[in-house]
């Protein structure tokens, strides 16, 4: 379940709200997707068509929002890289690579569990996961350099203007190995495993791509430890990790052996299981804390292989508790079921 952003500039940011709807909506049965009350079909379409608004960049010939046109031409251009491309934050014209990175993880993740549910809406979704890994490849430079951000969020939440015409300054923010982020770097690397298997099926030499770009990612995000915010400073604020780092290394490690199937990554969960989960603590899913996601892949795959041991126990419980929360309405639902952490509605949160 996801929680809405905890700053008061980011009561614009969709990307994430988005993503979270789009995969209950693909977990709900056949039957009420078609017969009920809303009509679900619909409301699967307007979310992947609502990630073609927010695309940045030179947009295709297939974009289907007639209302949007090229922009962000130059972004990279101040760091002499190419950084055109990827997503806005919904209502401004930043991008923000954090949230940015989820969003591909879970759009991926609706896919590789929901593809098969989507019709036609299948290729919209795809592409919309293509698109935010495209970006995600040109904003890793490997071995050690990631571009974390592109935009002044403080320039840009003072001046509202549409992509096309924006003159607010593209600065350019990065992570590196002696200003480390790991949170983000986890989070990117994440992203490339899980969309490596959604677009498996369409492009096989793309997916080997991305997973090789996750497994460097994953690398650098663990030796390399640090928050993103301690390196970035304060443009890091709008979607600060306030969970730590932890749990986007048990949650890459999780992706990275779902996508490859390498056991080295299982042990890497395995032996760091007790300083990255605090399992069955989790009470939130969301582009800030991942333990809960993790916890449920986890016990997915131990279930799969048949794994009894007391490790995977105490996963399976973690998952287990952390579903019971939201199934036994412990938390406020909107109308038709869609579980939220925190108010919508609240205007200022911690700095």
């Amino acid at each position: 379940m996801m929680a809405p952003p905890r700053n008061a500039g980011d009561s614009r940011a969709a990307l994430v709200s988005v993503v979270v709807a789009l995969a209950a909506l693909l977990s709900l049965p056949a039957a009420v997707r078609a017969f009920g009350a809303s009509d679900y079909q619909d409301a699967l379409a307007k979310c992947t068509l609502f990630y073609e608004a927010q695309r940045s960049g030179a947009l295709p010939s297939s974009n289907r929002v007639s209302w949007r046109g090229d922009s962000g031409l130059l972004d990279g251009q101040l760091a002499g890289v190419d950084l055109t491309g990827g997503y806005y934050d919904a209502g401004d014209n930043v991008k923000f690579g954090f949230p940015m990175a989820f969003t591909v993880t879970m759009l991926s993740w609706s896919v590789v569990e929901y593809g098969n549910s989507m019709g036609g809406e299948l290729g919209n979704a795809r592409a919309a996961i293509r698109w935010g890994s495209d970006y995600i490849l040109k904003a890793f430079q490997p071995p050690s350099t990631l571009y974390a951000q592109v935009g002044n969020g403080d320039a840009d939440h003072s001046c509202w203007m549409r992509p096309e015409n924006m003159d607010t300054p593209r600065t350019v923010y990065q992570v590196n190995a002696s200003s480390p982020g790991t949170d983000i770097a986890g989070e990117f690397a994440a992203a490339l495993a899980a969309a490596s298997i959604a677009l498996r099926p369409s492009d096989g030499s793309y997916a080997d791509k991305l997973l090789s770009t996750a497994r460097q990612l994953f690398t650098f995000a663990d030796t390399y430890r640090g928050l993103y915010y301690d390196s970035i400073g304060p443009q890091a604020r709008f979607y600060q990790s306030y969970s730590g780092y932890n749990d986007e290394l048990l949650w890459a490690a999780t992706w990275l052996h779902r996508a490859s199937g390498d056991g080295t990554y299982l042990d890497y969960v395995v032996n760091n299981q007790g300083p990255l989960n605090a399992a069955g603590s989790a009470t939130e899913f969301s582009w800030d804390s991942k333990t809960a996601g993790a916890d449920i892949l986890l016990a997915r795959q131990a279930l799969s292989c048949g794994q009894t041991n007391e490790l995977y126990t105490h996963i399976r419980m973690a998952a287990e508790t952390f579903v019971c929360y939201f199934v036994n309405k412990q938390v406020p639902t909107t109308p038709n079921g869609l579980g939220y952490c925190q108010d919508p509605t609240l205007t200022s949160a911690p700095t």
